[in-house]
């Protein structure tokens, strides 16, 4: 019996939310006020609907406050992280989880033909792995407990 696996496309569809971004001209305090509101972590640097780069939290902690530079002073641009990691919404949850792993990232945009369609976090990813093992386990056992009875022996 093989797993079927979601892809990126259908974990999006079963939890849709809008893709929070600021501009790499934004300030730095804007983009905190952001995430504040919106309660995530990280957000998307857009320059039109290319992705320019990822600011998170991190990014702010790194290169603004042990600097001591200024928030509202500060440009998105200036700060955050330029080397984007991604998948195609026909990505599995595996790949998705082997790339967040590999490159030790927690968030991963969805990209199809170069418009981003939603962002990812491992949480999303581990979820849905966890849900679709769980699934898994109830068949084998709901299968074994049909061997057992069908043969009148045990396992």
């Amino acid at each position: 019996m093989k797993k079927e696996r979601k892809t990126a496309r259908q974990i999006l569809s079963d939890n849709p939310r809008e893709v929070i971004s600021v501009g790499p001209d934004d300030t730095v305090l804007s983009a905190l006020q952001l995430m504040a509101d919106k309660d995530v972590t990280t957000v998307l640097v857009l320059q039109g609907s290319n992705v320019a780069g990822v600011l998170s939290q991190r990014d702010y902690a790194r290169k603004v406050e042990v600097l001591g530079r200024n928030a509202a002073n500060t440009r998105v641009g200036e700060v955050m992280t330029t080397q984007v990691f991604y998948v195609a919404p026909e990505h599995t949850c595996d790949k998705c989880l082997v790339t967040m792993h590999t490159k030790r990232i927690r968030h991963l945009p969805v990209i199809e033909s170069g418009r981003v369609i939603g962002v990812l976090s491992a949480s999303d990813v581990l979820e849905e792995l966890l849900q679709e093992d769980e699934h898994f386990i109830r068949v084998l056992e709901d299968d074994m407990l049909h061997l057992t009875i069908d043969t009148g022996g045990a396992y």
